[in-house]
């Protein structure tokens, strides 16, 4: 069981056990601050790698949901990875998060069962929040994509991670 460290708690047996992680990410007005992030699809459902979603959420990312910057993406079948960086200081990672996913399902009722040709556009909806974690520098970065790179390689949808159609750049974000 983890603690909260740093509370300046005396009582060690007083201290109270994290539950949950920890909300928020702590910006540094004098470095860099990359944040890795993770969101899930409810219940794990595949359906998030296809063009018309990805058109979608590029689209936001890129015009509307501009409060925090997004660089490099890759969309799995039932969760997408992100970097991003705060562009505006008044909305927190959390609630960056829920913004988008309201626009996304906004966006999605009306197309979400018209159908396109042979195939049918059917979206999901996505777990609450996400997991994020704070990015230290540009070694850390070249770490967490290398491995986000690789997922569908692992996951045996490609051969190659160049293959994989899914991934992209929105902005350009520098360290």
């Amino acid at each position: 069981m983890s603690y909260y460290p740093g509370s300046g708690e005396q009582n060690p047996s007083r201290r109270i056990a994290r539950r949950t992680p920890a909300k928020g990410v702590h910006v540094s007005i004098n470095g860099p601050n990359w944040v890795f992030l993770t969101v899930c699809t409810q219940k794990r459902e595949r359906w998030l790698a296809q063009p018309s979603v990805q058109r979608t959420l590029h689209d936001l990312w890129e015009n509307v949901a501009t409060a925090w910057l997004v660089s490099d993406y890759l969309l799995m079948p039932d969760h997408l990875h992100l970097f991003c960086a705060p562009h505006d200081l008044k909305f927190t990672i959390e609630r960056w998060i829920g913004f988008w996913k309201n626009c996304f399902a906004k966006m999605n009722s009306k197309t979400q069962h018209q159908p396109t040709g042979r195939e049918q556009i059917v979206f999901g909806k996505f777990q609450s929040g996400g997991f994020h974690h704070r990015l230290r520098n540009g070694e850390s970065y070249a770490q967490k994509w290398k491995y986000v790179r690789e997922n569908p390689v692992l996951a045996g949808l490609v051969a190659s991670p160049d293959d994989w159609p899914y991934q992209g750049r929105v902005h350009e974000i520098r360290w």
